[in-house]
């Protein structure tokens, strides 16, 4: 599988955010997106994501098979909110994300393992701090398997055990032939990951 954006612009409220974003990355690379506020890191996420329109160019995988022809079907997006329900505990909204996205991979209680959060599944989601929340956030990339990981400030609210607890994942992701794309401000621990730095568009 290929990831592959050519030529790629992205809007925000009518307003060119970027423009001219070209990478490929092959199975089990890694591209991390660094630059100021107001670069287009979220906005460029969220074009790869297919959660906004492409503006210019475009963005698409290859060689997906007919399990992954596209990158809606191929992507876990991880944004800056956790996308769970307050009200239902941990293990429903996991149990929701697996059933939704198919192709199960680690059963809920595995994915709470591995993640630091073992025994909180019966807990409202809304009871969790806010490191708890991302890690259960992180747990939904574990519970159905998605060649490529589409990640916005993934370490937002971790501390240094769970930051290096995600990054084993995230390398472990790579080494299985996955695909990662990360916009963030802080290291990642992905070593030989290629780079994009963005910039204010003017």
């Amino acid at each position: 599988m290929r990831l592959i954006a050519e030529n790629l612009g992205g809007e925000r409220g009518g307003e060119t955010v970027f423009s001219g974003i070209g990478f490929a990355l092959e199975k089990g690379e890694a591209l991390i997106v660094t630059g100021p506020n107001g670069s287009g890191k979220s906005t460029l996420l969220r074009v790869i994501a297919g959660l906004l329109p492409v503006a210019k160019g475009f963005v698409r995988v290859e060689a997906g098979g007919e399990a992954f022809p596209t990158i809606a079907s191929a992507s876990h997006y991880l944004g800056h909110l956790n996308a769970m329900k307050t009200a239902l505990s941990v293990e429903e909204n996991l149990g929701f994300w697996r059933a939704f996205q198919g192709e199960p991979a680690l059963s809920v209680e595995e994915a709470l393992e591995t993640v630091g959060l073992g025994g909180l599944g019966h807990l409202p989601f809304g009871y969790l701090s806010t490191g708890q929340k991302r890690r259960a956030s992180i747990a939904k990339l574990l519970v159905s398997r998605r060649p490529v990981w589409l990640l916005d400030e993934p370490t937002a609210g971790l501390d240094k055990a769970s930051e290096e607890r995600f990054a084993r994942l995230m390398r472990d992701h790579c080494q299985e032939g996955g695909i990662i794309v990360a916009a963030t401000h802080l290291p990642l621990g992905l070593e030989g990951a290629k780079g994009l730095q963005m910039k204010v568009a003017v």
